[in-house]
């Protein structure tokens, strides 16, 4: 049978490829294999037990000599020294595979060895395929004003990613529903495998951070107001027709939960003829 192995290996030696000598443990056949002579070559053998009184019952078990192989080896611990060659732009679940290098048996072809890629978690980059994602926070200011960002990619590079003049990033996407605002550098991502030079593209997902209530001065919010467009217009209203109500923190995942709520125990339908509690006559 073949033989799993899991091999872990960072995010940038899957950028970059890497070859790790790796050491097994095989058995190997020693000398010339014999048939069994206690089952000949069967692997099982039959044996008669009694049940009962002039009752016998015949059974098939596998044979204690060979365990069952039906043949005869003598065999040796053998290490194995094995270069194990992560590709550039593997993924996590792929195998490197070592045909034939399991343990021997005897009349059997020997399994392979699989080493199975688990990719670790990095600190700083997320992976789908061949792209790659980070996170990035922005103060209002940098979001409206311009950032610069540097950042060491997987080979060691330096990359500064930086806003175009007049480039504004916003709170969420321009679509129905509610998505990270996200831009893209052009293959900057992972390597394709078999085909390196064809890389994925880097997603910069940002999440902006407004300031806190009243940790804007009147003076600054005067100026901002001002400064931004499309500033809030005066609305003019009756103080004694018209309520004037003020917000509060919500989450939108209570959304459909307000109101009061009534136990399954307690609700009823309003058509039925007797409900929780009603009194029946006993019928003599």
């Amino acid at each position: 049978p073949s033989v799993n192995h899991p091999l872990k290996v960072s995010l940038e030696d899957l950028y970059n490829g890497k070859t790790v000598k790796l050491a097994v443990n095989r058995k190997v056949i020693v000398g010339e294999v014999k048939e069994c002579s206690s089952c000949h070559g069967q692997g099982m053998v039959m044996e008669m037990r009694q049940i009962g009184p002039g009752m016998i019952q015949q059974l098939q078990r596998p044979c204690d000599v060979c365990k069952g192989q039906g043949y005869i080896a003598e065999t040796k611990n053998e290490r194995k020294v094995l270069e194990v060659h992560i590709d550039k732009g593997m993924k996590d679940g792929e195998k490197v595979v070592f045909r034939n290098m399991a343990d021997e048996n005897p009349k059997m072809e020997a399994g392979d060895i699989n080493f199975i890629v688990q990719e670790k978690d990095h600190s700083l980059f997320k992976r789908k395929g061949a792209d790659l994602l980070v996170v990035k926070e922005l103060s209002l200011n940098q979001a409206l004003c311009g950032f610069a960002w540097n950042i060491t990619h997987l080979d060691g590079r330096q990359i500064l990613i930086k806003t175009r003049p007049g480039e504004v990033i916003k709170p969420e996407m321009n679509t129905k529903e509610a998505l990270p605002f996200v831009k893209i550098i052009a293959d900057e991502g992972m390597p394709s495998r078999g085909n390196p030079f064809v890389k994925g593209n880097l997603y910069i997902m940002f999440r902006v951070r407004f300031p806190e209530d009243n940790e804007l001065s009147e003076d600054v919010i005067k100026v901002l107001r001002e400064t931004l467009p499309d500033k809030d217009k005066d609305v003019k209203y009756d103080p004694d027709e018209v309520e004037e109500v003020h917000m509060s923190e919500g989450d939108v995942r209570n959304f459909g939960k307000g109101g009061a709520h009534s136990s399954g125990n307690d609700a009823y339908d309003s058509d039925d003829e007797q409900g929780p509690g009603a009194v029946q006559c006993q019928q003599s």
